[in-house]
């Protein structure tokens, strides 16, 4: 085209075509596998076998390796009149539509390119798959093929139905997509609201470019990968295009000014942060300045490129850049492709397409002028909600919201006072525009749509209301994490052999401070939710009193049995099959009042934990427990003096009189303790963790939070991205799991006895998948 027009490059003929179908059959080989997925590397000079190639031995590739080729193989293909190019990239193309899982329609980051079964089955718009669907919806713009369009428009619908958290976008597991996989953001997903302009969808665009917008104003670029509460996770910044991509589109799309502003803002901090004497340097860490020797080669081809065309008049262009389409690279290929050296048949060969009822399709690809008349009011609109998203006010200090509060009216529901179990309140929340929706795991989302609330005053009681839960719970995350805790069953004829871990509380007695712990016997509270006055005093008086979660508040409970004249409280789950190996622990937390008046012990056991002591009672009566900070190891003297005291004395002495005359000798130890077991304190706003029982409350319009249900202020720790282990904590009862006889076992037996048990319930587990 330029030699056409006699100003440049007259004495080009073809040369780089040449080099670029030279390079295509070096490449060509990386295809030779059953799945027609290429590898993810190649030698150019010895292919892929020979033993100098150092390559061909890989199994696996991201989705984005092998999906991103249509456009550049198609176009290799489409000027040399080779179809070889096109009809590979095709069908790995195909292959990744095919292995899609079927229910949510979504594909994992990394696939095994032999068997084509996923490695990775997390799903997003970022890292790993981000170009993928930016090239189906690309390939149907340049090729004019009608299956990359459905297959884009069906991806389309499971990323806004599942990811698409606005202003987030979260990564989903594909086989359950309504669980979070990760509580954090990578800077590649940037890309994405200007592949929804392209699509038409412009509402979701601004949203999530805005909130990129206000990270990037936080931290003078966009980290590498931050958190759902927008602090750092990945510190790195290599200098990525991405915003700079969809900050040039919406700008093309809306004729907003402000998205000038946005690129002087990179700009200006380019020079200012990056500058270095020979070019730009990445960031190795965006809080410190600190740099990088490097600059890839990504950031000339794209950056330069897409802020030169944000700022570019017409006149300033030696074509007329509408006729082209970029590659992820920012490449530019011309859109008369589609109708030259066609070899490929349009018929759709991969599956039946099943129409969606989504009335955005219809949009694709829009005529900016018609759809978005330059008025620069509608995307101001759409981000003012967001302009204060990452800004210090949210989540805002307790005084603050306190402030927000004094001068208007009360407002219908305080956070600190939510039930979800209350109908009352949810019907406040429908009001507000709060809906409320039960997952299939328990858990129980919160939303805000603006748009439903029953009147714009009843919208912001709504925002004001998500934004105190988001405050009560970047609250709790603030105060002192604590270390699991211990139930020991010390009494015959465990004798401190049974160790349950446990969840500690945020309230009454400190068990770090006290060497010996809490020891006692165990009884029922009634009632079993310990959340009104106790009726059964006398059973739980000088014993540590057993109840369940749920209904009220952990130190409401607690105060109850304390009135009782209980030493201490157990909290058991009441998610049935729960159990610390296969879930995060998580410590209670107090009520947000003065929690002071609480002297005695809670701990907190999930429901296999606790179906252990309860099974005890049923089988012996009388349980002693220990409640400690770590577990307490008995001198083989001394328990060998109990066991026969404790068989000598059991048929004439009481409880009570058992428990005095047991004076044992503790030495402590610590504990092996496993990783799951861990608690430690969340970098971020909790989300939604596979196996935890939780609410989350997603706000569209701010932020992204989590409470929990009946128990509504007590706060999970877990670690950020600890994956739920494979279960191996079996249903224990008195005929299998533990020998409850008189006769002591030694430890090795027990464990043989766990490992059967344990290696019975896999094979169980195996035979029910």
């Amino acid at each position: 085209m330029l030699k056409e027009k006699g100003e440049y490059m007259q004495w080009y003929s073809g040369e780089l075509l040449h080099m670029a179908k030279q390079l295509g059959y070096k490449l060509l080989p990386a295809f030779n596998t059953t799945s027609g997925l290429p590898y993810p590397r190649v030698n150019l000079k010895f292919g892929l076998r020979s033993p100098e190639a150092r390559t061909g031995t890989e199994t696996d590739t991201c989705t984005a390796c092998a999906g991103t080729l249509i456009l550049e193989f198609a176009a290799l293909s489409r000027f040399t009149g080779t179809s070889i190019f096109e009809e590979y990239a095709r069908k790995a193309l195909d292959f990744l539509w095919e292995k899609r899982q079927r229910n949510s329609n979504l594909v994992g980051v990394t696939i095994n390119i032999h068997t084509g079964d996923w490695v990775r089955k997390d799903s997003g718009v970022g890292a790993g798959i981000d170009s993928y669907y930016e090239y189906l919806l690309k390939a149907y713009v340049l090729l004019g093929d009608d299956r990359f369009l459905e297959r884009f428009n069906t991806h389309y619908d499971a990323i806004m139905r599942y990811i698409s958290q606005p202003p987030l976008l979260l990564d989903v597991h594909i086989h359950k997509p309504m669980l979070n996989a990760r509580t954090w953001m990578d800077s590649l997903l940037a890309f994405f609201p200007g592949l929804q302009v392209l699509k038409g969808d412009i509402r979701p665009a601004i949203e999530t470019h805005e909130m990129l917008y206000q990270v990037i104003k936080k931290h003078n670029f966009l980290p590498e990968a931050f958190t759902t509460d927008f602090r750092v996770h990945w510190a790195q910044h290599p200098l990525r295009p991405e915003f700079a991509e969809s900050t040039y589109f919406l700008y093309k799309a809306t004729g907003d000014p402000y998205y000038l502003e946005v690129g002087k803002t990179l700009i200006e901090n380019l020079n200012k942060y990056a500058r270095v004497p020979c070019g730009f340097a990445a960031m190795k860490d965006v809080r410190t300045g600190s740099h990088e020797d490097r600059m890839d080669s990504f950031f000339l081809a794209e950056m330069f490129k897409y802020l030169y065309l944000l700022f570019a008049d017409k006149e300033d262009m030696v074509f007329d850049i509408e006729d082209y389409i970029f590659t992820t690279e920012a490449h530019l290929l011309p859109l008369w492709l589609s109708t030259t050296n066609q070899t490929m048949s349009k018929k759709n060969t991969t599956t039946e397409y099943m129409e969606l009822d989504d009335s955005n399709f219809e949009w694709t690809c829009p005529n900016t002028q018609i759809l978005f008349p330059n008025d620069p009011m509608y995307a101001q609109n759409i981000r003012e909600p967001l302009k204060n998203v990452v800004d210090k006010s949210c989540p805002r200090g307790v005084a603050r919201v306190e402030e927000s509060f004094g001068s208007g009216p009360k407002p219908p529901l305080r956070a600190r006072d939510f039930m979800a179990s209350n109908p009352e309140h949810l019907e406040i929340l429908k009001k507000m525009g709060v809906s409320l929706i039960h997952l299939k795991d328990g858990r129980v989302q919160l939303v805000q749509h603006a748009i439903q609330a029953a009147s714009s005053l009843d919208a912001e009681d709504g925002l004001r209301f998500m934004q105190e839960m988001i405050e009560l719970s970047s609250q709790q995350q603030k105060e002192q994490q604590l270390p699991p805790r211990a139930v020991q069953i010390v009494s015959h004829p465990f004798f401190g052999r049974v160790v349950l871990t446990a969840g500690p509380a945020q309230f009454g007695m400190d068990l770090s401070k006290h060497n010996v712990g809490t020891r006692g016997f165990v009884a029922t509270s009634k009632p079993y939710s310990g959340c009104s006055e106790i009726t059964n005093p006398e059973a739980v008086k000088e014993k540590i009193a057993l109840m369940q979660r749920g209904q009220c508040m952990f130190a409401e409970k607690a105060r109850n049995i304390q009135k009782a004249g209980a030493i201490g409280g157990i909290v058991i789950d009441d998610n049935e099959g729960s159990s610390s190996d296969t879930a995060p622990l998580f410590q209670m937390a107090g009520d947000g009042k003065n929690t002071d008046d609480i002297k005695i012990p809670m701990l907190f056991l999930f429901n296999k934990e606790g179906n252990i002591i309860l099974d005890a009672i049923r089988e012996y009566e009388s349980v002693e427990v220990l409640l400690s900070d770590k577990a307490k190891d008995r001198d083989l003297e001394m328990e060998n003096m109990d066991q026969k005291s404790s068989e000598n004395d059991s048929h004439k002495q009481r409880p009570e009189e058992t428990s005095a005359s047991q004076d044992l000798s503790l030495v402590s130890q610590e504990p092996e303790r496993e990783e799951s077991s861990d608690v430690t304190h969340l970098d971020s706003l909790s989300l939604i963790d596979a196996d935890s029982d939780s609410i989350s409350i997603s706000n569209q319009e701010f932020c992204i939070t989590e409470i929990h249900e009946a128990d509504v202020q007590e706060t999970e720790s877990t670690e950020l991205d600890n994956q739920p282990q494979e279960q191996s904590q079996t249903e224990t009862d008195s005929s299998s799991n533990v020998n409850w006889d008189n006769k002591v076992q030694p430890m090795e037996s027990i464990l043989a006895d766990w490992n059967e048990d344990i290696e019975a319930f896999e094979m169980m587990e195996k035979d029910e998948l």
